[in-house]
């Protein structure tokens, strides 16, 4: 293994993932990924470390579970900056190059024959199997609470449908979303579902921005927290501390709680859900 990760750009990796490298049947060349990878500043060691840790935690039948323990710990260990995760080819190569056994391990289908989608490999931030965990921790962690990732990431409804959204950019909606999950007032996967529709559909009328009000994030913190990995362990058996960049402000958070509950209890879906609970 490389002792740094690397980049791998879009159109290289697709070269890579054929429908043998996809069903888990050939391997995938390593020598050929690094001869077209371009160096990168982050260790490899302790981000490799994380993804044989979660296979030991967890059995491949509780697999889905992994992901709400493994986004905090890749968030606080793989620190970037917002701009640097937006660059597919640093998912790409964890994907493609330092862990594809955990990729196989988390999303490799029960089909016949079974089979890992492209898009887990190498895809949209909201399906690249380690760039929607390093985002559901980012867009729904409260300041340096990781609390609120850990309900977002326990529900896959939250990380396949509520990630999606771009209104869950906005922190006070993203944590009244979660208020409601830790409340019960959302319980099913259906009624994730229905209530990421609602919420979305009100955001195209209605201004969170306007309405609840977030209190500015505090950059400075965010980048004093990433060069201080050196002298910080993250810890496997606790939540890890995130960046110091301020809270999301809580009456805002509890403004729209409020309206968001009211606008799925009074929407014809929340009648239908209620059958299935």
């Amino acid at each position: 293994m490389n002792t740094t990760l690397g980049l791998l750009s879009d159109e290289a990796a697709a070269k890579f993932l054929t429908t043998g490298v996809l069903e888990n049947r050939e391997p995938l060349p390593m020598s050929a990924i690094d001869q077209i990878s371009e160096p990168a500043r982050w260790e490899a060691e302790p981000v490799r470390q994380l993804f044989d840790e979660a296979m030991k935690r967890f059995t491949p039948g509780e697999r889905t579970s992994a992901d709400a323990w493994l986004a905090p710990v890749l968030h606080a260990t793989l620190r970037l900056t917002r701009r640097e995760a937006s660059d597919s080819r640093i998912w790409n190569h964890l994907a493609v190059r330092l862990a594809p056994d955990y990729v196989y391990w988390r999303h490799l289908t029960r089909g016949n024959p079974p089979m890992v989608s492209r898009a887990r490999f190498s895809g949209p931030f909201y399906s690249q199997a380690f760039a929607r965990l390093w985002w559901a921790a980012e867009l729904f962690r409260d300041g340096p609470d990781y609390g609120p990732v850990v309900v977002a990431c326990g529900n896959q409804d939250v990380l396949n449908t509520v990630l999606r959204l771009d209104v869950i950019l906005h922190r006070p909606t993203a944590q009244a979303i979660i208020r409601l999950l830790t409340t019960g007032v959302i319980r099913t996967g259906r009624q994730v579902n229905m209530l990421a529709q609602t919420v979305n559909t009100a955001g195209s009328t209605l201004s969170y921005e306007a309405r609840a009000p977030d209190n500015s994030r505090d950059v400075d913190a965010y980048r004093d927290w990433i060069e201080e990995l050196t002298s910080v362990l993250v810890p496997y058996d606790s939540l890890p501390i995130g960046p110091p960049d301020g809270q999301a402000r809580s009456t805002s958070v509890d403004t729209l709680a409020t309206l968001f509950k009211q606008l799925f209890t009074e929407s014809p879906s929340a009648r239908e859900t209620s059958e299935w609970v």
